[in-house]
């Protein structure tokens, strides 16, 4: 996991399956909660917790892993709702590589 970078993205719902495939990973914010979405090794997608951490340190899963970016899109985790549902009450950070989230 890298760490949220402090300037909102400029992206439109179009455009994230796009942004995920080149870069891997984003920072989604919803209301007051924040969740990391993120690939697992390439093949599965995934979104965590970031308010959760494991015993490694590492951000808590909270959806199913799936194997395409657009299951991941069509997948209910955010309360309930899919990205697309939500997408207009969401604010998106890139994930900056290289740089743990503390």
């Amino acid at each position: 996991m890298g760490k949220k970078a402090a300037e909102a993205l400029k992206i439109s719902y179009p455009e994230l399956d796009e942004y995920l495939h080149i870069n891997h990973s984003v920072y989604m914010r919803f209301g007051s909660k924040f969740y990391y979405i993120t690939d697992a090794n390439e093949n599965y997608w995934r979104a965590q917790d970031t308010s959760i951490r494991n015993h490694k340190n590492h951000f808590v899963d909270c959806s199913d892993l799936v194997p395409t970016v657009g299951e991941f899109l069509s997948l209910r985790f955010a309360n309930g709702h899919t990205i697309e549902e939500v997408f207009d009450q969401c604010t998106f950070y890139a994930s900056l590589s290289g740089e743990k989230d503390a």
